[in-house]
């Protein structure tokens, strides 16, 4: 009788090259952030990361590259968390220390529909789907029958114009 085959655990490829690639992506965290112990906490969650992701069915080989990208998106989502907080905070800040007058949202609010108005088409659709329906990039996309990366991009342009427009240095909207 032969023994059932087990299929061997990706992670020991990962295991394997550990102690050689650590000072690379290290280093490339390291050379980003600027501080040791962010670049330590990174270095570590991106190495889970890997063995979370390499062990699912379908995973990219490991390889240097592929963990330095592991580690560009930990380091992005790092940022993007440290940005949501001091949002917050700077809103919790803010918001003791004036009284909002109405009627300045209400003007912003119809300024905003007279830019919005001025643009492309397709940007309106992009921006109104994405900031007043607050769906999210990829369900734009979907509505709009684009790519997630081309909807990105057009949501990068339409930003782009709305914000000229809306600082009144209107010229092209594209």
């Amino acid at each position: 009788m032969t023994e059932p085959r087990v299929r061997p655990d990706p992670a020991f490829a990962l295991l394997s090259m550990y102690e050689d690639v650590l000072p690379e992506v290290y280093g490339y965290l390291l050379s980003r952030c600027g501080d040791r112990t962010l670049a330590e906490e990174l270095t570590s969650e991106t190495f889970l990361g890997a063995v979370s992701t390499c062990r699912r069915q379908g995973a990219p080989p490991v390889t240097v590259a592929w963990l330095i990208g592991i580690a560009r998106h930990k380091l992005a989502d790092h940022w993007r968390r440290r940005e949501r907080e001091h949002r917050k905070l700077r809103l919790v800040h803010d918001a003791g220390d004036e009284c909002v007058d109405p009627w300045d949202a209400e003007l912003d609010a119809l300024r905003a529909r007279q830019v919005l108005a001025q643009l492309r088409p397709q940007y309106r659709a992009a921006l109104t789907l994405r900031h007043v329906d607050g769906l999210s990039v990829p369900e734009v996309a979907e509505y709009l029958d684009r790519t997630v990366q081309a909807t990105e991009a057009l949501l990068v342009r339409a930003r782009t114009a709305f914000r000229r427009h809306y600082e009144g240095k209107e010229g092209s909207d594209d």
